[in-house]
């Protein structure tokens, strides 16, 4: 069984309900959950911690020309300048976006470009959600972690 730690990037809540279907379908599939709306990094670090083989699922949106969502920014700041090991540190990412925009996914692409420059090991590759062709992006996400949960 491993711990995930599901951090939200969200501006306008439809990020939210994808980082909910996970939380629904990680928790059918017996693993421990945690879900941060307003995600806080010394939190989510001392959580990782305390727990045995740790994975974060990182849920965002790109806000503007390619940066994070407003309640992600501190998160994304404070692992920037984070001098911990992370290197036990599993990850997955889910972008939520637009295709019709040049910065689609850029939030999501760059804070696994950045967990990974921080020895954290990237499970699966980015997997990205086009709002503009999408019609059930929870079901769609939820398949993908199913999809995907013999690796966990």
């Amino acid at each position: 069984m491993s711990s995930f730690q599901i951090i939200v990037g969200s501006m306008l809540g439809g990020t939210e309900y994808v980082a909910e279907a996970c939380e629904e379908t990680l928790e059918s599939l017996n693993q421990q959950v945690a879900l941060h709306l307003k995600p806080n990094f010394s939190d989510i670090v001392s959580a990782t911690n305390s727990s045995e083989n740790p994975v974060w699922l990182i849920c965002t949106s790109t806000h503007g020309a390619g940066d994070y969502p407003d309640n992600f920014i501190d998160f994304a700041r404070d692992l920037e300048n984070c001098d911990q090991d992370l290197s036990t540190v599993r990850f997955l990412t889910i972008g939520v976006g637009d295709s019709s925009y040049d910065t689609f996914c850029q939030a999501a692409k760059n804070i696994s470009k950045l967990l990974k420059s921080k020895g954290s090991k990237e499970i699966v590759d980015l997997y990205t959600l086009d709002m503009s062709q999408e019609i059930d992006p929870e079901e769609l996400s939820q398949a993908w972690i199913r999809q995907h949960s013999d690796l966990y």
